[in-house]
């Protein structure tokens, strides 16, 4: 479709209750985002680098993990997440390994360091996510109220 047709699209029609739910879960989300960004930073991370960690552990738990992985989880291109690891690795935090299976595949994990920074950081998310899951909860209903149009 075109708008040089002389037809303007149809628009939503959002009321202000929408626009209240939408602004106060987007409020709500960075709120929490900008916690966890702090926490990373006061050991030292990114909050990039905290996610990488996150993702490793949770992925690890279930399987072996590759760069490409890692790359899928964090919405990354291969080389950008190499360089992520490498500063990781550099640190302590994360080491690779040869995939037994497939010797071109580099296999990553935690260190015990890394461990514990990651727990550490989780911990203190989880107790943050605690305190704001009522508000979080409330928010999700107003969301599931809205109109689809």
């Amino acid at each position: 479709m075109s708008a040089s047709k002389g037809r303007t699209p149809e628009r939503p029609t959002l009321n202000q209750a929408d626009y209240e739910a939408l602004a106060s879960f987007r409020y709500a989300v960075r709120r929490y985002l900008a916690f966890a960004e702090g926490g990373a930073r006061s050991v030292g991370l990114t909050s990039q680098q905290h996610q990488a960690l996150l993702a490793i552990k949770a992925h690890t738990l279930r399987e072996p993990m590759s760069i490409g992985d890692l790359a899928g989880e964090l919405l990354l291109k291969h080389h950008s997440t190499v360089e992520l690891l490498g500063r990781l690795e550099k640190a302590g935090f994360t080491r690779k390994a040869v995939d037994p299976q497939d010797r071109r595949r580099a296999l990553i994990s935690l260190t015990p360091a890394g461990e514990g920074v990651l727990a550490a950081l989780s911990a203190s998310n989880l107790r943050e996510l605690r305190v704001i899951a009522p508000a979080f909860s409330g928010l999700i209903g107003q969301l599931e109220q809205l109109k689809a149009e």
